[in-house]
């Protein structure tokens, strides 16, 4: 590939703002090359290849004058300050998790007393009793980017290994505690991923790759993920080696092994939906593995193993999955045993309550529990408000059981369930400072897509809106991956609906929501569905009066990054503003980094086949940017330094391109976030600074001043 230097020139635009306010904003020039790359017979110029690069001189150039040109356009935005404390006063409310029993026998849960840039681990001896910190992330780091990602005890509840990320990465570090004195021993786990410490005998298996090279830690692709025991007490360097698969570089493996079991069953994936499955006794070393499930196309998900039997829910024969069971002894489908038949809700998460079973199935994206007794009878629902989210704490271990409600409007509400009477006791609610849920309400509604398909979507605003065409709405999607939306609370949400913002989630295809045709019918070649179903989301709002395109804000994160990117491309009209963050942009090299090949299975590769490449190259943001004139929305890209998840390559390029096309006066910025990832473990402090641009962005290009008290 040719190289070329970093012009630092700049492309001299002017942006009108719908706000009625004119600057000219003057974009940097990214390095660029000729290179050309050829998928089947479709030949691609890949001009911003450079900033695949993300340690070259000239991309760290380009990133820096992009940083500044965005700080000196949102720091000419004359509320933000005060929008800032605004979304800031929301956050500031106390913030707890759900309580679990440990195997020392005291209580853990999860507390945040408001502007702690990382939730802190507390622990008490009995569910009343006082509590006490057991491990505070934030004293981690000076700056809150240390993030506790989890915590395994020992069987004997004498050690208790937790995991970290820094900055946001995926890369996870293992560490362990003496679990009674809360003592940091001298072990150590560096390069593991997508793992937490299964613990067996006298140590835990874990799951990493090789160390990666110096500089590319975030950006190659990862390869040859491992399973390895570590004992405690010793070092790294000494590991077992306990499975690999040299045939298969690009599965990744997972272990499992059950509370008081001496079975540990393995799971391989990333090339398909599910993932296969076997499992051998530990007490015997030279035990077979017992195939369970033999290939990556059904989802099968284990959820505990008790007197030798496995209990697992399925999608084989079942797109809303059901609960079987099978011995372990002889594991595979010949011998397994439907418990709880498949229905028409969508059989979600399934945890075991004492001697009883407590599933919690979805309908219409909400939550509707029920309890059984292990043979698989019903014993009762477990009513719930009609739009709303639902978490469970319990075990096989003991009878005691909590579970969380949340929604669009309640952060979250703490409730004791008795098993025996199916009483439930509310224990504590959340108080959110200057919000009152009552003024606010929220509905579901249906809409048809492009191909007639009825869509669910949650709107929630404030009581008594009119529906004069003038609301301001944030949409938002997702739409892939197998993966849910449903009713969520966010306190960065609430100065929009504050404002007589209305926030509208949709289901889109290609999502869980309605099961595994539902998620099928947003895939590979049927992809743009999903594009389809969130544009006809926007259609829907304006046929029904409540907005018009010139009040439209569109937002999405990851595979939403995509979702933003395509359907700006496909509708520039429908849109006044666009947040696609951390967003999937080149759909035809996004397989070459880091873990983006474990994607193929919704997505395909452009290596597949000439339908495939071409499919893929018909929609990917980056490639399908108009350059004729066509007036695009005003668009704030984001990333992250450490987003090794989804490279910044995708946002950097797509950016790139946008500034140097023809799409009309309104601004196309990007937001680079340093010491960040992907999003997960973000600082308070910095999940604050990036909502106040987010939303200082928006209202000043609807030309909106908001209420920021």
């Amino acid at each position: 590939m040719k190289n070329s230097l970093v012009v630092l020139s700049v492309m001299a635009l002017t942006t009108a703002c719908t706000n009625g306010t004119t600057e000219k904003l003057q974009y940097p020039q990214a390095p660029v090359d000729s290179v050309i790359d050829t998928y089947f017979d479709i030949n691609v110029v890949d001009k911003y290849r450079p900033l695949e690069n993300d340690t070259a001189a000239a991309t760290l150039q380009w990133v820096d004058a992009q940083r500044q040109l965005t700080e000196e356009y949102m720091s000419k935005i004359p509320f933000r300050s005060e929008l800032r404390k605004h979304i800031e006063s929301f956050q500031n409310y106390n913030k707890t998790g759900l309580p679990w029993k440990g195997n020392d026998n005291r209580y853990y849960f999860y507390e945040n007393s408001g502007m702690q840039n990382q939730s802190v681990l507390y622990r008490k001896a009995t569910i009343d009793g006082k509590a006490e910190v057991f491990l505070d992330p934030n004293k981690l780091s000076d700056d809150g980017t240390v993030a506790l990602t989890g915590v395994s005890m020992s069987p004997d509840g004498k050690y208790t290994a937790y995991t970290i990320s820094r900055s946001g990465s995926d890369w996870t570090e293992i560490y362990l505690l003496d679990t009674e004195t809360g003592e940091l021993l001298s072990d150590h786990i560096e390069w593991a991923k997508f793992t937490g410490a299964e613990w067996y005998g006298d140590g835990f298996f874990y799951s990493a790759y090789p160390a990666p090279d110096s500089g590319k830690e975030f950006s190659n692709a990862n390869e040859n993920h491992r399973i390895y025991y570590h004992k405690v007490g010793t070092s790294q360097s000494e590991d077992e080696l306990f499975y690999e698969d040299v045939d298969h570089p690009l599965y990744f493996h997972s272990a499992y092994v059950p509370e008081d079991s001496h079975y540990i069953f393995l799971m391989a994936g990333g090339q398909g939906f599910g993932s296969s499955i076997k499992v051998k006794d530990l007490r015997n070393p030279n035990a077979e593995w017992k195939i369970m499930e033999p290939s990556q196309d059904n989802i099968v998900n284990i959820v505990d193993v008790i007197d030798d039997t496995i209990y697992f829910t399925t999608s084989v024969d079942a797109p809303n999955y059901r609960l079987m069971s099978a011995p372990v002894s002889s594991p595979g489908k010949e011998n397994w045993k439907e418990l709880i038949a498949e229905s028409d809700a969508v059989m979600g998460d399934v945890q075991m309550a004492g001697d009883k079973i407590i599933v919690n199935y979805k309908r219409d994206a909400s939550s509707s529990p029920a309890l059984y007794n292990r043979d698989g009878s019903l014993i009762r629902q477990i009513e719930l408000p009609s739009i709303a989210n639902v978490s469970f704490s319990s075990s096989h271990r003991h009878d005691e059981v909590y579970y969380n409600v949340v929604n669009y409007l309640q952060p979250w509400a703490h409730y004791e369930y008795n098993l025996a009477t199916g009483e439930s006791k509310l224990t504590e609610r959340a108080q959110v400072p200057g919000f009152n849920p009552d003024d606010y309400v929220t509905e579901a509604v249906f809409y048809p897509s492009t191909d007639g398909t009825m869509v669910h979507m949650h709107l929630t605003y404030k009581k008594g809106i009119k529906r004069d065409g003038n609301n301001p709405v944030y949409l938002y999607g997702y739409g892939g991956f197998n993966i849910s939306l449903g009713p969520g609370f966010s306190s960065n949400r609430l100065n929009w609906l504050a404002n007589g913002g209305i926030y509208a989630e949709t289901n889109l295809r290609g999502g869980s929501e309605y099961g595994d045709k539902w998620h099928e019918a947003g895939t590979k070649l049927q992809k743009k569905n999903v594009f389809n179903d969130f544009i006809s989301a926007a259609e829907y709002m304006i046929k029904e009066g409540f907005t018009t395109p010139s009040r439209i804000v569109i937002e999405g994160g990851s595979n939403g990054g995509l979702l933003v990117g395509a359907c700006v491309n496909m509708r520039p009209d429908l849109f006044a503003v666009a947040i696609p963050r951390v967003g999937v942009m080149d759909m035809l090299r996004y397989h070459l980094f880091t873990i983006g090949w474990n994607w193929a299975s919704d997505y395909g590769t452009s290596a597949d086949s000439p339908e495939m490449a071409e499919y893929l190259y018909s929609y990917s943001p980056m490639h399908n940017i108009k350059n004729d004139g066509t007036r695009y929305p005003a668009i704030l890209v984001t990333t992250a330094d450490h987003d090794d998840r989804v490279v910044p390559a995708h946002s950097f390029k797509y950016a790139a391109t946008l500034q140097a096309s023809d799409t009309g006066d309104n601004p196309k910025l990007i937001r680079i976030d340093s010491k960040a990832g992907h999003g997960a473990g973000k600082p308070m402090h910095k999940v604050i600074d990036e909502y106040t641009d987010l939303y200082s962005f928006i209202y000043y290009n609807l030309g909106i001043t908001p209420i920021t008290e």
